[in-house]
């Protein structure tokens, strides 16, 4: 089957590199404005060849389209206008809403599935790309009444290929889950980024003193801004809610300390502690899908 991977970065050069290595793709077309983009994939072998988007288009049976949100929903109906009624479209993007209400109507929708993998890394390019990026996460697939039931069975094969599993949600409802369960730890952790640069103006104390958990909890900060300000924007008005929220917290946090109440504070972080429950099941949950 021939694949076109629109976009070599992170997240479309390792899916072009898991799905050559598991065998779902017997050729994958590079296609990405970047130059520097194409002759790294060419070099690491991301993609077989590199063709213009019209060439892809006509020349592919599966494109997916990974690029930033904004762009995708720019692309995305260019694409559909071009298809054969054989060819499958999908998007990797991390808000779902926008890109369904944009092609909604369009003559050849059914042929669209919208998707999100959830995984990815702080790194961007493609030499960031790895085949097993997407092995144990979860992959999502939204409004799939709206698609032909070939296309979706396409895209839980390519995913289900991936050693993923394939869970459905309305597209609204994707992005108001995904607002608390991501876009709110990119926004928290580029918040504690600016925060330590602001405040602590020596580099060597940040060097010296910044342990393991100020790595793991600033890491989201080296995320692509690129990629993540069209994120925050399509999905403004669910993160705007869930930020208030985190806010409060954050301002009863404060209050409590300024208050000494030592006591609230234990109950507070006890309860937190109830995510580690959530986190070992989704742990135990990757451990079986690398079993079967």
């Amino acid at each position: 089957m021939i694949v076109s991977v629109i976009g070599l970065g992170l997240i479309g050069g390792s899916l072009a590199l898991g799905l050559k290595q598991n065998g779902f793709a017997t050729k994958i077309i590079g296609v990405d404005n970047n130059e520097r983009h194409t002759k790294e994939a060419l070099e690491i072998g991301i993609a077989d060849e590199i063709r213009s988007l019209q060439e892809a288009v006509e020349l592919s049976q599966v494109i997916v389209i990974a690029v930033p949100v904004d762009a995708a929903c720019k692309l995305l109906p260019a694409i559909l206008d071009r298809i054969s009624e054989d060819t499958i479209v999908l998007d990797m993007g991390s808000t779902k809403a926008d890109i369904c209400e944009v092609v909604e109507g369009h003559a050849n929708r059914s042929r669209f599935v919208a998707t999100h993998p959830i995984a990815g890394t702080e790194n961007t390019g493609p030499r960031a790309a790895f085949p097993t990026l997407f092995m144990s996460k979860v992959g999502i697939i939204c409004d799939e009444g709206d698609s032909d039931q070939d296309a979706v069975h396409l895209a839980e094969r390519l995913y289900k290929s991936l050693f993923m599993k394939v869970v459905y949600m309305p597209s609204k409802e994707h992005d108001l889950h995904i607002a608390y369960v991501s876009h709110l730890s990119h926004i928290s952790s580029f918040t504690l980024g600016l925060t330590v640069l602001e405040v602590e103006k020596d580099e060597k104390t940040i060097f010296n003193m910044a342990g393991s958990g100020f790595a793991s909890t600033v890491r989201l900060a080296k995320s692509s801004p690129a990629m993540w300000a069209p994120i925050f924007d399509q999905n403004a008005k669910n993160i705007s809610m869930v930020l208030g929220e985190y806010i409060k917290n954050l301002q009863i946090f404060k209050e409590l300390i300024d208050n000494q109440d030592q006591d609230k504070m234990f109950e507070l972080m006890e309860n937190a502690n109830d995510i580690r429950r959530i986190l070992e099941g989704i742990i135990l949950n990757e451990h079986n899908l690398i079993k079967k």
